[in-house]
């Protein structure tokens, strides 16, 4: 088994230098492959966006009202089949107050077809708010009364608070390259990626790990972060404009000291927001100021100065 492991480790880490050299000798076609990589991602790139909120309590450690947060998101998988586990994804307890009221936030999300389907049927809607309930009842120790109301509003909290909480759940980084490098076939690599031979893009592939808990029927998605305390390191985020002063892209330079390889950052991008995690030593999560198009955004990495550019034109306003 060991000995197995190693010679795949071997295979993939062929297969990346090949990507790198790819990079330095055929940039338009490395960049032609980056493209379709960025085009397939960018689903799993967004962002969740709120469904419903439903109100109850918490009865064990202490009693208190709860708020849950049921948010559709594309980064969640699909069920396999009508028999298999639903996944879902299970944010971090939030205390709140209004006025002297205390009360806790949970943001919970299934992929938006499984939330759809449960809105033509009452039981299935039934069934997946239960199920929210016991996975937050098994992860956080919690004693819930499981009577609830629907809120007449669709979200407890802002919908921003909501996004940074859940998207806050990753994989781990060495996983995710792994995984993206077992995907890749010399085939595709020379068939295929950025404009510059020095230059090289990431793209952060998410692809959620899911742990089976027994005599449950959830994948519940890891939420666990990594414990390392995380530089914020120097950046510049600036907006481009055209000769007549229209707003066309930003612009973002991170300056990345000791780093000396683009396969060591992870790159997330959403319409408003921007997260960087580079080899459990940098961590970068930016509220954009405006909406910006994903799918033409792109990102390089110049060696010689340790800095990552990301180009992010924005949305056209009409």
């Amino acid at each position: 088994m060991e000995s197995s492991s190693k010679g795949l480790l071997t295979q993939v880490n062929q297969l990346w230098n090949l990507l790198d050299d790819l990079a330095e000798s055929n940039p338009e076609s490395y960049k032609k492959f980056i493209q379709q990589q960025l085009k397939e991602g960018k689903q799993l790139c967004a962002a969740p966006e709120p469904q419903l909120c439903l109100q109850t309590r918490i009865l064990k450690p202490k009693e208190k009202i709860l708020f849950i947060n049921l948010c559709q998101w594309k980064r969640i998988p699909v069920p396999q089949s009508t028999t298999h586990p639903i996944p879902l994804s299970v944010g971090r307890p939030e205390d709140m107050s209004e006025t002297s009221d205390v009360y806790t936030v949970i943001d919970v999300a299934y992929n938006p077809d499984v939330l759809q389907a449960a809105e033509k049927d009452q039981v299935k809607k039934d069934q997946l708010i239960q199920m929210a309930m016991k996975c937050i009842e098994e992860q956080f120790q919690f004693t819930l009364s499981h009577f609830y109301h629907i809120t007449k509003f669709k979200i407890k909290g802002s919908i921003q608070r909501m996004k940074q909480n859940l998207m806050r759940i990753q994989t781990d980084g060495t996983d995710l390259r792994e995984n993206m490098r077992k995907e890749l076939t010399l085939e595709q690599i020379r068939s295929s990626s950025v404009s510059n031979p020095d230059h090289f893009p990431q793209l952060l592939l998410p692809k959620d790990q899911v742990s089976d808990k027994k005599g449950c029927l959830i994948e519940e998605i890891s939420s666990a972060e990594i414990q390392v305390d995380m530089e914020r390191p120097a950046y510049e985020l600036k907006i481009v404009a055209d000769q007549n002063e229209k707003p066309l892209k930003m612009e973002l330079k991170v300056e990345l000291p000791g780093i000396n390889s683009v396969s060591l950052c992870d790159l997330s991008v959403s319409q408003d927001d921007l997260l960087i995690e580079v080899s459990e030593k940098y961590r970068l999560h930016l509220n954009l100021p405006e909406s910006v198009n994903t799918e033409m955004t792109t990102a390089k990495f110049i060696k010689e100065k340790a800095t990552l550019i990301v180009t992010m034109p924005l949305v056209r306003k009409y």
